[in-house]
């Protein structure tokens, strides 16, 4: 008896995201954008870059936005540190030395509190010019032309957030994430044409500053500066999109496991809160379109994964009274993890579970390195 319940929560489990991947791939991937696109326009852009024990990698990140081919009179970068002590803050100054044709304003907190108190400090210190907030990760590498496209969605006052599609810069043995990202990118590009979606990436995610100021800076209850504030702006009425023509590369660094977790309970977080902080926050506008695909990501990440979490605990124990059903199940779950695919959307379900369990205790906020 209870193989069967098993299997119908494996069916459930498998068969609604499949049903939704299946979906958008087929009926809104190739619907146009419906979006009023400019490519002559370009507003003031803030860049802002957090810090923490950087110094590896913020040379280069700079040096990756003084590349962009976009005006550099309408560019002004803001990095704001948390108290590094490995060198990150005598690099910046060196660089802007340097650097002199375009404007670099160093931020630094005088204690680590974690990226989203960081990011609202440096919002609150500063006299923001430009008309959109973009904020990055040190250690993300745009193509040239990334801020010239990103920028040109702008020209559509419907539109509140844009972000990059992503793709990991691994080593061969590093599949499983480049097929995670194929998979993430797809759904994410897909959502944004029917309206918006409600992940978003950190490495390129740009606001209309203004937004920002409404929504009263970045929410404190996850340690997100992408996910739940793009959320924030569909909520608003606003379209919050992926865009499929920018292509931001980001490494796989080491402790990925712990990357992952951490990221998945922010994202819980951010389906547990969000809606109901929009409410509080007097900005609420109900749109049909991203009401739905909102309800369909919160199933995904909220529900979903313990469906399989209960089904495999199930199965185990209908092998301790020797059942061949259960057996076999098992043994087919075991063999079919040698496809990339199925193994790659096993490994996300288990950082959610673990996600969940974490925050019962702990919402990584600032995250330890």
């Amino acid at each position: 008896m209870l193989e069967f319940v098993a299997l119908i929560l494996a069916g459930i489990h498998f068969g609604v995201p499949m049903a939704y991947y299946l979906y958008l791939r087929t009926r809104c991937l190739n619907k146009p954008w419906s979006i009023k696109v400019d490519e002559n326009y370009k507003p003031k852009v803030t860049i802002i870059v957090p810090t923490y024990r950087e110094a590896e990698f913020i040379w280069d990140k700079l040096d990756n936005i003084y590349a962009q081919n976009y005006p550099r009179k309408l560019m002004e970068v803001v990095v704001v540190d948390s108290a590094s002590d490995d060198g990150t803050v005598d690099l910046v100054r060196e660089w802007a030395s340097k650097h002199r044709d375009i404007s670099l304003r160093l931020v630094e907190e005088p204690e680590r509190r974690g990226m989203v108190p960081a990011l609202n400090f440096a919002l609150q210190h500063c006299q923001i010019d430009g008309e959109i907030v973009v904020f990055t990760d040190v250690d993300a590498v745009w193509d040239s032309d990334a801020l010239t496209k990103i920028m040109r969605n702008f020209a559509d006052p419907n539109v509140g957030t844009v972000t990059a599609s992503i793709t990991p810069t691994t080593s061969s043995s590093d599949f499983l994430e480049g097929a995670y990202r194929e998979y993430y990118n797809l759904l994410r590009v897909a959502e944004s044409k029917v309206h918006s979606t409600p992940i978003h990436n950190g490495a390129l995610v740009a606001f209309r500053t203004s937004l920002l100021h409404k929504m009263g800076g970045l929410p404190s209850y996850t340690g997100n500066n992408d996910s739940t504030p793009a959320s924030i702006v569909a909520f608003m009425g606003y379209r919050a999109i992926q865009v499929d023509d920018v292509m931001v590369k980001e490494p796989v660094r080491g402790g990925q496991f712990y990357r992952k977790v951490r990221r998945a309970q922010h994202l819980l977080l951010s389906f547990l809160k969000t809606k109901r902080y929009v409410k509080k926050l007097g900005v609420y506008r109900h749109i049909e379109p991203f009401e739905k695909i909102w309800k369909m990501e919160w199933w995904l990440h909220v529900v979903n994964p313990w469906f399989l979490a209960a089904s495999a605990i199930l199965l185990v124990m209908s092998t301790l009274y020797a059942s061949f059903t259960a057996i076999t199940f098992l043994g087919i779950g075991i063999i079919l993890l040698v496809l990339k695919a199925y193994r790659t959307w096993v490994l996300q379900q288990l950082y959610l579970v673990i996600a969940t369990v974490r925050n019962l205790w702990t919402k990584e906020i600032a995250w330890s390195k």
